[in-house]
């Protein structure tokens, strides 16, 4: 029976994947990449160097999970693949220089993974900071101080009444439903402020739309849905992260 080996270094932004990796793994293969993704800030290189892909379902997983995380803060999902032609003598990089990728399916790959390394070391972790957090009643105030200051370090200013109204729905949502340790991560993308919230629970938030007049509490998902330029969750192996994207322009246009 064909099978799909994960290796994870916790010390290490590369996730080996060896074997086959056919349809039946590529679940398995998601759920270990967005887990990682999950863990830590920053890109993550998938070295398939020792798989051997069978179903075209497999190789999809790597597109598939990078959109998945376009918009959590500070996450990305790079490859490198022997398959990928490296540059032509003429067209090599200046020394110091990592080479440009090739894009494979939606993800940028490297033909070896010291390209793919190279190009993650040209390009610092952007700013991020992250909270671990119980599920009490003063998390909500916690998280709005890591936003706080992030949004002053940052320049975004603008965007700390937003991002302190959609983290406090956002946590106190964990705090009343999930009940679980969670970890709260911001990070600015050029002017925008991504913020995401992971928990331990599986239960995904549904958003039914605008809530009738008389309804007392429910419109935490209304609130981050009117604030917040996209908006989404992602489940993972176990538990899920709830996100958002907070651009300064809506802040400004509501304003008016």
């Amino acid at each position: 029976m064909s099978s799909c080996l994960v290796e994870i270094d916790g010390s290490s932004v590369v996730i080996r994947l060896t074997g086959v990796l056919d349809a039946a793994e590529a679940e398995a293969v998601r759920g270990a990449l967005l887990a990682r993704l999950c863990d830590r800030p920053g890109p993550v290189v998938a070295d398939v160097t020792g798989l051997r892909v069978v179903d075209p379902a497999g190789r999809g997983v790597f597109g598939e999970v990078r959109r998945e995380v376009a918009d959590w803060p500070a996450a990305d999902l790079l490859l490198c693949d022997p398959a990928v032609d490296g540059p032509d003598q003429a067209d090599a990089p200046l020394a110091g220089v990592p080479a440009s990728p090739t894009m494979l399916a939606g993800v940028p790959a490297w033909p070896t993974l010291d390209g793919a390394l190279a190009a993650v070391a040209a390009a610092p972790l952007a700013a991020v900071l992250t909270a671990e957090l119980a599920p009490t009643v003063g998390a909500a105030r916690q998280a709005r101080e890591l936003v706080t200051t992030g949004c002053q370090c940052w320049g975004l200013s603008a965007l700390i009444d937003p991002a302190c109204i959609a983290i406090t729905e956002m946590v106190n949502n964990v705090v009343a439903h999930a009940q679980t340790p969670m970890t709260v991560r911001v990070a600015p993308q050029g002017s925008t402020l991504h913020v995401a919230v992971r928990d331990y629970s599986p239960l995904r938030p549904t958003f039914a739309g605008l809530s009738p007049p008389t309804r007392v509490g429910g419109r935490g998902l209304l609130l981050i849905d009117t604030l917040a330029r996209r908006w989404g969750s992602s489940a993972v192996p176990d538990g899920k992260v709830v996100w958002c994207v907070l651009h300064p322009d809506d802040e400004a246009a509501a304003s008016e």
